[in-house]
């Protein structure tokens, strides 16, 4: 009896974190993506929540993959935790160095000395993903290893960043600057659009930066453009990742598709990942849209 009041408690615990009864996996669902998963070559993780109904898909959801520039996500909660501690102000003006440069992004082509906001410094970092400007927000917010006490203690066990972070030099080598599972990822971007990541105010700013992606020819290409969407993506050389909440007209579902071991490791529209990134927002879109006529106009793919 004691054993049984325990799981109970346990399992009403959970479902209080992330704000959800416990979930019913969606069969439907689960069946059309493995049709579009059936030829990829490479291994595919996805997790899907229907945040209305409370169904789930769960396909490798909780195998490690690697973050790419999805890292992004947890920098920006470490950073905005010292932002709440009072160790840094959202509006501070930052002096860029030449020390700092990564890459040739809009961050690192800064003169030296030139002076940034913290929060355009942010902004660029989940719209556009700068490098050079995520590498300075990850040092800003104490480092790799600070953001990953900010996920151990959020119950984000699986996400690490790796690129930077001592101790985790065999990690990065296996899966580059972080890793994590989808699940996790979309339980992530769920925690922050829920107001539980940092603080209220803060996950509000979060999401909102979130909500301004300049990479938009994937997943969010499948969704209509007067859908409002939050979402990161990213991209290596045998990897195409995407996590996305969509505010769909019958209700909110977030999901994150992951690949590694990819054997098309091509950067044109056509790579096998990215083809993929659009299958499954298409699947979806029109899964939990099934009256929706929208599809994305004639000539889209020009575009990119």
């Amino acid at each position: 009896m004691r054993f049984l009041l325990v799981c109970i408690l346990f399992v009403a615990c959970f479902s209080a974190t992330f704000g959800q009864s416990p979930t019913r996996t969606d069969k439907k669902l689960e069946q059309k993506l493995q049709t579009a998963f059936a030829n990829f070559r490479g291994d595919v993780g996805v997790y899907v929540h229907n945040l209305r109904t409370g169904k789930t898909v769960a396909i490798n959801a909780d195998t490690l993959f690697p973050t790419a520039s999805t890292i992004k996500i947890p920098i920006q909660c470490g950073l905005f935790d010292k932002i709440q501690q009072g160790e840094l102000k959202y509006g501070q003006e930052l002096i860029y160095k030449d020390s700092l440069h990564y890459d040739d992004g809009i961050v690192g082509s800064l003169k030296d000395g030139s002076k940034i906001p913290l929060s355009e410094v942010v902004m660029l970092m989940e719209t556009v993903s700068d490098n050079t400007g995520s590498l300075w927000c990850q040092a800003l917010a104490g480092g790799g290893s600070s953001i990953n006490d900010w996920l151990e203690t959020n119950g984000f066990h699986q996400t690490r960043v790796n690129s930077r972070t001592p101790g985790r030099k065999a990690n990065q080598a296996q899966y580059g600057w972080g890793q994590t599972t989808p699940r996790e990822l979309a339980n992530l971007l769920t925690y922050i659009r829920q107001g539980k990541a940092v603080s209220v105010a803060a996950s509000d700013e979060m999401y909102r930066n979130l909500g301004r992606q300049y990479w938009d020819n994937d997943g969010l290409s499948q969704v209509p453009p007067d859908v409002k969407t939050a979402c990161k993506n990213g991209a290596v050389n045998q990897s195409r990742s995407e996590v996305v909440l969509v505010h769909a007209p019958h209700g909110d579902y977030v999901y994150c598709v992951m690949t590694k071991n990819q054997k098309d490791e091509s950067w044109e529209r056509a790579n096998e990942g990215f083809a993929l990134l659009r299958a499954v927002g298409a699947v979806l879109w029109h899964h939990f849209e099934p009256k929706s006529t929208w599809k994305p106009a004639v000539g889209y793919e020009n575009w990119w």
